[in-house]
C-alpha cells in the first residue's frame, strides 16, 4: 500500500502544534498562576503544592502522572491505545519539562490574572480541539477514560467532569479564593470552547441548489472544486415548470467560488446555503 507522504506529514504537523499550544499554555499560564482547571495538569499543580520536595515541580508531577497513565493505556487497552495518543503525550511531557529548563517561572508573566486566564484557557482548549478532530488527545484523563469505558459501566463523561470539578475546586482550600473561583470559571469556559473550535475546524456548507443549468453547476463542481454533487429532478409548485436539485457539500473558501459561478451562469437560481460541522464520507470526516 503506497503511503501518502503529504497527508502523512500535514496530519502529524497538526498533532505536533495541538500539543505544544496545550503544552504553552499549561507552562506559562496556568502553573505559574496556579488554575487548577481539572485533568492531569490541575492534579499536578496542586500536587506542587502539597508535596514540598526539591525538584518535585507541577512539571514534573505532570510528567510523572502522564507516564502513569501511559503504562496503564499499554497494559489494559491493548489495541484500543492508539499511537498518536502515546505520541502526543509524550510531546506533551517533554515540552513541558523542556518550558520549565529554558523558560524558569517564579511568578506569572503579567500581573493581570483574568488576561492570563484567558490565555489558560484559550491555548489549552484549541490545541485540544486540533487533537480531537484528528482522533487524538495529550493522553492523561483521556486515557483514565478509555479505561473506565472498558472495564466499568461508569458514564466516562460525568466521572471526568466531577473528577474536574474537584480538582477545581480544590484550590479554594490548598491556595486561595481567587484562584480557586478562577479555576471553576476557567474549567467551564474550555468546556464550551473546545466544543466550539471543533465545530469550527469540521464547519462545511452545504448547498441545495435550484437551478435550470444542472449540468454546468455539476461540471463546475466536480471539475474545478474537485467535489462530488447529486443531482435530482423537481417541479415547482406554482409554475408546475421542471427544476434541478444540486446538492452538494463545500469549503467557505470553495462555497465564495461557487457563489459566484452561479451568479454568472444562473442570476436566477434558488440557493440554500447551511452550515454543516458533521459531514460523514469521502472527503469529510469518517464515520
Amino acid at each position: 500500500m503506497k503511503i501518502d507522504w503529504k497527508h502523512w506529514a500535514k496530519e502529524w504537523f497538526w498533532l505536533t502544534l495541538g500539543t505544544a499550544m496545550v503544552s504553552a499554555g499549561v507552562y506559562f499560564f496556568k502553573f505559574p498562576n496556579n488554575f487548577s482547571m481539572g485533568g492531569v495538569s490541575g492534579l499536578a499543580i496542586l500536587l506542587g503544592e502539597l508535596v514540598k520536595v526539591p525538584g518535585l515541580t507541577p512539571s514534573v508531577f505532570n510528567s510523572i502522572i502522564n507516564v502513569i497513565f501511559l503504562v496503564l493505556g499499554f497494559f489494559l487497552l491493548n489495541r484500543g491505545f492508539g499511537f498518536r495518543t502515546v505520541y502526543c503525550s509524550l510531546l506533551y511531557s517533554g515540552l513541558v519539562q523542556v518550558f520549565e529548563w529554558v523558560f524558569p517561572l517564579n511568578a506569572p508573566l503579567t500581573n493581570q490574572k483574568i488576561l492570563e486566564l484567558f490565555f489558560a484557557v484559550l491555548l489549552p482548549a484549541i490545541g485540544s480541539a486540533i487533537l480531537f478532530n484528528i482522533n487524538s488527545s495529550t493522553g492523561g484523563t483521556d486515557i483514565a477514560a478509555m479505561i473506565l469505558k472498558k472495564y466499568t459501566g461508569l458514564d466516562v463523561g460525568k466521572a471526568l467532569l466531577c473528577s474536574d470539578v474537584v480538582i477545581a475546586a480544590a484550590a479554594l482550600v490548598i491556595f486561595d479564593i481567587e484562584s480557586g473561583l478562577c479555576s471553576l470559571l476557567g474549567l467551564l469556559l474550555k468546556s464550551v470552547l473546545v466544543d466550539n473550535v471543533i465545530e469550527s475546524l469540521n464547519r462545511r456548507k452545504a448547498f441545495f441548489v435550484v437551478t435550470y443549468c444542472p449540468q454546468d453547476v455539476c461540471t463546475y463542481v466536480t471539475n474545478t472544486l474537485k467535489r462530488g454533487a447529486t443531482v435530482w429532478q423537481a417541479q415547482g409548485a406554482y409554475t408546475h415548470e421542471t427544476h434541478h436539485v444540486v446538492l452538494t457539500v463545500l469549503s467557505r473558501g470553495q462555497a465564495v467560488l461557487l457563489r459566484r459561478h452561479l451568479k454568472e451562469i444562473d442570476p436566477h437560481s434558488f440557493m440554500i446555503v447551511a452550515n454543516s460541522s458533521e459531514i460523514f464520507g469521502k472527503g469529510f470526516l469518517r464515520a
